[in-house]
């Protein structure tokens, strides 16, 4: 199923993996070293702040970026996919995350988290959309 050249469900799926990498990292292995480094408590981190809505929307937005820049760079495949998601995870997510970074007191290590998660998603996301005809 495609739409403007885009498989559908290979976004779909790279939308899904993204999330359970981000699961994995955030809540399965370093749940609690996030909070101490977010500055946040188990009790703060359960109350409502009317933005758990937009945890579907991340993803999506990711999964098409990244197959727009799969289409425009031309590289298609396993490979092609994989290094235009390391790329736009350097390029574009840290470079961006790094602003809270620099101007910030956060935590190096939080940085450090954030990053290996970029890497991580838009590597394995844009690997299953090149390799998806």
């Amino acid at each position: 199923m495609r739409f403007n050249g885009h498989n559908l469900l290979a976004i779909l799926a790279a939308a899904i993996a993204i999330w359970v990498i981000g699961f994995l990292i955030y809540v399965v292995l370093f749940q609690q070293q996030w909070l101490d480094w977010m500055g946040v408590t188990e009790a703060e981190m359960q109350q409502d702040n009317g933005r758990m809505a937009f945890m579907v929307a991340m993803p999506f937005l990711q999964a098409i970026g990244l197959s727009l820049a799969i289409k425009w760079r031309n590289a298609p495949g396993l490979m092609g996919g994989l290094t235009t998601g390391l790329l736009m995870a350097v390029c574009l997510s840290i470079a961006a995350r790094m602003y809270g970074w620099v101007y910030s007191f956060e935590a190096t290590e939080l940085f450090g988290l954030d990053s290996v998660h970029f890497l991580l998603t838009h590597a394995v996301a844009g690997a299953i959309l090149g390799a998806w005809k």
